[in-house]
């Protein structure tokens, strides 16, 4: 062999040892976002924390001003946690705001409008959401139209069951503190240093910590990831989706009421008005959260995380006078960039 041929064939090698590493190293990216669904969001939060950290200082940075971020997303947060199980099973609920908003009219006119003790009321609300999450299941379930469609017709029905009963009146912050004060017990400050915190961010957290260990450490978890991911093969081996879907929009549709109760909290008063976008944000936090729209894959936390870092940019952009219009713009750049980095999982992954 040649001396010319020789350092050909060299280069041919250091090219191919080259294009190996590089194929190596997203190989392990790749498998890293699939296994660990969170990291990107959370790397995400912890930058936009950063940066904000470092361009405003204090003012972003003190307790009370990272616990007033829990407080703005609270609502969101819980309604997005019910959207994320519901997701995983590869559906999706446009209703989730509306009865949310129904929920929280129920608590308040059994209370105001039938005179029931505030617990009762509470108790018929959550109630309230469980039959809209139960109604949704059971068309997605078993009667077999797609989720998008029934939570579509579910979001107006639900919408104006709550103006028509609710004859569009608002019950006021005075009204509920005098005679009905567990309405608002989400509301309810604790304060711990410099920080104050909510029942409703507390309730939050903790809603999100179970839903996580339910997922990964439970068979009805592990049933939630096979039907999201494929549901023949699910059924297959011996899983119950229509069960499983049912138990998830019925649980959605607590959780939904619950965050109509801790919306109470939230504003003071009890508005049929209010809440009313909830459903996309959910989405939004979602989607950003790393929860894929395509099922089976995704994390809880990742959910949280993607609340979160809507909060983080909507305060601190604030907090530097920027345009309201920027955080528009840098939500739909991360909800795009999301969906990029899903689809690129899912392509290499294939």
């Amino acid at each position: 062999m040649s001396a010319s041929d020789k350092n050909t064939a060299h280069q041919g090698e250091a090219v191919a040892e080259c294009a190996h590493t590089r194929r190596g190293a997203a190989d392990f990216i790749q498998h890293t976002l699939h296994t660990r669904p969170s990291l990107v969001p959370l790397l995400v939060l912890l930058g936009a924390v950063l940066v904000f950290g470092i361009t405003l200082g204090e003012r972003f940075l003190s307790p009370f001003a990272l616990t007033l971020i829990l407080q703005q997303v609270q609502i969101v947060g819980i309604v997005a946690l019910a959207q994320s199980i519901v997701i995983l099973t590869a559906g999706i609920d446009l209703s989730v705001g509306a009865v949310m908003v129904l929920s929280s009219v129920v608590m308040g006119q059994f209370t105001f409008r039938y005179g029931m003790p505030p617990e009762a009321a509470v108790a018929c609300g959550l109630a309230c959401g469980a039959l809209c999450g139960l109604t949704s299941g059971v068309l997605v379930a078993i009667v077999k139209l797609p989720p998008f469609i029934v939570t579509l017709g579910m979001w107006q029905i639900v919408l104006a069951a709550n103006f028509l009963y609710s004859r569009n009146e608002t019950i006021r912050s005075q009204d509920i503190e005098a005679n009905a004060a567990l309405l608002q017990f989400f509301g309810e400050r604790i304060e711990i240093g410099g920080a104050i915190l909510t029942w409703g961010v507390i309730f939050m957290l903790l809603l999100a910590l179970v839903l996580a260990y339910a997922l990964r450490h439970t068979a009805w978890g592990c049933h939630v990831y096979a039907v999201g991911d494929d549901p023949e093969a699910a059924e297959l081996a011996g899983v119950n989706v229509r069960l499983t879907l049912i138990s998830v929009y019925t649980l959605a549709g607590v959780i939904c009421a619950f965050a109509g109760w801790a919306l109470i909290g939230r504003i003071g008063s009890v508005s049929p008005t209010s809440g009313q976008t909830a459903n996309i944000e959910s989405i939004t936090a979602v989607v950003i959260g790393g929860i894929s729209l395509f099922g089976g894959r995704g994390s809880i936390l990742g959910a949280l995380c993607g609340a979160l870092i809507v909060g983080v940019f909507t305060l601190g952009l604030r907090l530097a006078g920027a345009d309201p219009q920027w955080t528009s713009l840098l939500i739909g750049i991360l909800i795009i960039a999301a969906v990029a980095v899903d689809q690129w999982i899912r392509r290499v992954s294939a």
